[in-house]
């Protein structure tokens, strides 16, 4: 899964569900009878790729509940915390190739809080995302991937022996849950430093300036071109937010910000990624998911903006056996209230688990012995997959 993550939440009737009261004009796109607004000319050229959900619907309506609930699927609760599904796509799938099964890209260096909601809870540090600092960046490089040139792979085992010896009477004496956890991680960042293919993985310096360029050379464009790397080379969600520089949360200057800055680096980037998914035959295989948090209010403030609105909003997704080219709900006139085929968080995480061949109905048992549906509706009901896109 490459979920693109759009901070802050887009305008719906800017985007995906134009309006005749946008200050854009609707679009056709290659699918007949679907538009999209204008600020999107290239994804409109790949509607067939991409389907769009207009009847979203989400809880709270500031950005750390609404985050928590995108994320997780659950609201806040002071009593437990949530492991985001990122971390229960790759505890369902596993690892593969000595890579984390979860990455983060660019890692929230100013939002800690947020980026908390995004890891694994209760399941465990195998399961927390690996934060990969911004790849647009001219000194962009993951650290600690590679053993110093002055320490050979023996001398480091031969180091890795002697630290088990010393531990070994502290462990006699002191055993927890902690101390196998700890193990489990330290031995899988030892594969990770010791395989070249990991390296070889996080490297976008490989990449040909072209498709640098098709992509954006900014952190939007550059964290999506990462994300293909990943999942290319096995692992198994990558959440891509680019855009902590470039909020979709327009309180002011809604139209001029999606017409200069927001829309046109993502339908650029994303336009790129699904081409390149196709040509390296990866589109079939990976679900892209496209969102933020929520929508925008359907009408202006006195700052031109728009403010935070989760009863009804969209949302695109495709790829990994989702069908492209279709429509899912409908808004009303004003882009305003769910007019037909209310969507939850929770029926988003069944239809990703489905094309996945994970079963949405799972329960983990937590650690306080509370049954957690990985697939969380409201009124603690499991989400169902939205059967039009299969």
């Amino acid at each position: 899964v490459i979920m693109i993550w759009l901070e802050g939440g887009p305008s719906q009737k800017d985007t995906f569900d134009p309006k005749p009261s946008s200050a854009f004009r609707p679009i056709s796109t290659n699918v007949p009878g679907i538009q999209v607004s204008e600020l999107l000319p290239e994804l409109a050229k790949r509607m067939d790729k991409m389907s769009i959900i207009r009847s979203m619907r989400s809880f709270g309506d500031d950005h750390p509940q609404a985050v928590h609930y995108a994320a997780t699927g659950h609201e806040i609760n002071s009593a437990m915390k949530f492991p985001s599904w990122g971390s229960i796509v790759g505890k369902e799938l596993g690892p593969t190739n000595a890579l984390p099964p979860y990455v983060f890209v660019p890692s929230w260096d100013n939002k800690k809080q947020y980026e908390d909601y995004f890891r694994s809870a209760f399941l465990g540090p195998d399961y927390d995302p690996m934060m990969i600092p911004d790849p647009s960046k001219d000194d962009f490089e993951v650290a600690d991937l590679s053993l110093p040139k002055s320490l050979a792979e023996t001398a480091m085992s031969e180091r890795l022996d002697f630290q088990k010896a010393i531990d070994r009477m502290y462990r006699e004496r002191v055993e927890s849950l902690e101390h196998a956890e700890m193990d489990s991680f330290t031995q899988k960042a030892w594969q990770m430093i010791l395989a070249p293919e990991v390296r070889q993985a996080f490297d976008i310096a490989n990449e040909s300036d072209k498709t640098k360029d098709a992509y954006g050379r900014d952190s939007v464009g550059q964290s999506l071109l990462l994300a293909r790397r990943m999942v290319e080379s096995g692992v198994r969600f990558v959440t891509a937010a680019g855009y902590h520089s470039n909020l979709w949360d327009t309180h002011s200057k809604n139209d001029e910000r999606h017409r200069d800055r927001l829309c046109p680096r993502l339908d650029k980037s994303l336009s790129a990624l699904l081409d390149d998914l196709v040509d390296r035959g990866l589109y079939d295989s990976t679900v892209v998911v496209v969102m933020g948090e929520f929508g925008r209010t359907p009408e202006h403030n006195p700052a031109l903006g728009r403010d935070h609105w989760p009863n009804c909003w969209s949302m695109m997704i495709g790829g990994g056996g989702i069908q492209g080219g279709r429509v899912v709900g409908a808004s009303d006139e004003r882009g305003a209230f769910i007019a037909d085929r209310r969507v939850m968080v929770g029926d988003l995480f069944a239809t990703v688990y489905k094309a996945l061949g994970i079963d949405w109905t799972k329960e983990y048992m937590t650690p306080i012995g509370r049954p957690l549906k990985i697939a969380n509706s409201i009124d603690d009901t499991t989400g169902a997959p939205v059967h039009e896109l299969f």
